[in-house]
């Protein structure tokens, strides 16, 4: 097995929860081989930044100087998984994945994309609209629009401000460190304004999935009257795959 870098704490919640995911999976995935107990899973090394500090780093949209110092904190953290030894690694956060390639540059050690994997993922449900719902820098960025029409998937045009702004605040007050009584609701209120019928809602933000539980580790799922996409389990799904047959 290859030996997995997370690059979490950005936030922990979902930190957590890919490490969860990975363990699972790999469990999952001896057990129908018929592996006896304990189950393996590939050797990990999580290197956590801080959200307070990297959010405080975020730079101007258009402007590269501005994010130079934000890219730095991670390549970092990629540079200190290389040198532990891990084959390749996973951001466990959409929002650095906008700066993948600078944060990358210097890094040797292979960086598997959550932008790929959610595209894919979404291509498999047939649909051919997107919602793209995450914090401020995914949504004002076109990172993933761009990805999803190499998939013939056109994504949704910029919100207004205001929209993006009350998407980063749910994000914030709801879904730090886990997801709140209100976050499902919230959420929900959000998708029924803006996704039209047969629109794939990306949650593309690593906390967002955590309002469905029972859906964690389903790259796409069907809830509330809504097709999602969980970028987060694409992503899992992926780092498996590359881990035990890649």
């Amino acid at each position: 097995m290859k030996k997995i870098g997370i690059l979490g704490g950005v936030g922990w919640a979902s930190t957590v929860d890919y490490y969860r995911a990975i363990a699972e999976g790999a469990g999952r995935y001896f057990a129908e081989r018929g592996h006896g107990s304990p189950l393996p899973i590939p050797p990990m090394t999580i290197e956590s930044v801080t959200q307070a500090k990297t959010r405080a780093l975020r730079g101007v949209a258009g402007d590269e100087e501005s994010w130079s110092a934000f890219d730095a904190v991670f390549r970092e953290a990629l540079l200190t998984l290389q040198n532990a030894g891990c084959d390749f690694g996973i951001i466990a956060s959409n929002t650095p994945h906008a700066r993948l390639h600078a944060i990358r540059e210097g890094v040797s050690m292979p960086i598997l994309s959550i932008f790929d994997a959610t595209a894919d993922a979404t291509a498999s449900t047939g649909a051919t609209k997107a919602l793209v719902l995450g914090t401020t820098v995914t949504m004002q960025a076109r990172n993933y629009a761009d990805r999803l029409a190499a998939e013939n998937i056109t994504a949704n045009a910029r919100l207004p401000e205001p929209e993006i702004a009350e998407m980063q605040a749910m994000i914030d007050s709801d879904f730090y460190g886990g997801a709140s009584d209100t976050a499902h609701a919230r959420l929900l209120a959000f998708c029924n304004k803006h996704a039209a019928p047969g629109t794939a809602i990306l949650l593309a933000c690593t906390e967002l999935p955590l309002a469905f539980p029972d859906h964690l580790d389903d790259p796409v799922f069907e809830a509330d009257g809504h097709l999602f996409v969980n970028p987060s389990a694409a992503h899992v799904a992926a780092a498996l795959n590359e881990a035990l047959e890649g």
